[in-house]
């Protein structure tokens, strides 16, 4: 992977090893990761670097606890959840399948804020207050993303685009054919194989 900036625009260029033999000296220029959106992509798509960034953002949020106790319940919950969804719902959705060691670092964070607004020790149990402020585990948050997306692709006419790549599998005759099954879509290189 590649990145060039130009004009404040980074982009990426995914090669394969036996055209990077070929490059000419101008890509000689190696990153490991490029921003974009403000979602930071690394070289191996294991988005440590972008967790990282978001756990350093969320440092300037051990200011909550000290100003906390000027704060009614109502008002330190809607500046937690303002930063919970700004900041650990922005793209949630790429972290779909990371391992449980990244997850965890986000969920931290989210444990932390939640900590803040209820005003408990770190001994208190998060699924308590978690459930109390109506927020949903980072994993959870992610697999509803996915879910209310993929709804609306399937109910709605907006997304053509999204729309034409989402397919339902035909029902068999089985107890769960109530069920709706999306199918796989087909990779480009297969299409071009198959033509």
């Amino acid at each position: 992977m590649w990145q060039h900036s130009l004009f404040f625009t980074n982009f990426l260029i995914w090669r394969s090893t036996r055209l990077c033999s070929r490059s000419s000296s101008f890509y000689n220029v190696h990153h490991s990761s490029a921003r974009n959106l403000g979602f930071i992509f690394d070289e191996h798509l294991s988005f440590s670097d972008q967790i990282s960034a978001l756990s350093k953002s969320c440092y300037s949020l051990r200011a909550l606890p000290c100003i906390r106790p000027y704060l009614d319940q109502k008002t330190a919950s809607t500046i937690a959840t303002s930063i919970v969804h700004s900041k650990l719902d922005h793209c949630n959705s790429f972290y779909h399948n990371l391992p449980n060691s990244q997850l965890h670092r986000l969920q931290l964070i989210q444990n932390s804020l939640s900590r803040t607004v209820v005003n408990t020790p770190k001994t208190c149990h998060i699924i308590h207050l978690l459930a109390s402020l109506h927020w949903l585990k980072i994993k959870e948050r992610i697999e509803y993303k996915l879910l209310s997306l993929t709804y609306k692709i399937l109910t709605t006419s907006h997304t053509t685009y999204l729309h034409n790549l989402v397919s339902l599998q035909s029902p068999r005759g089985t107890r769960s054919s109530s069920v709706a099954t999306l199918s796989r879509p087909e990779s480009r290189n297969t299409r071009n194989l198959v033509s």
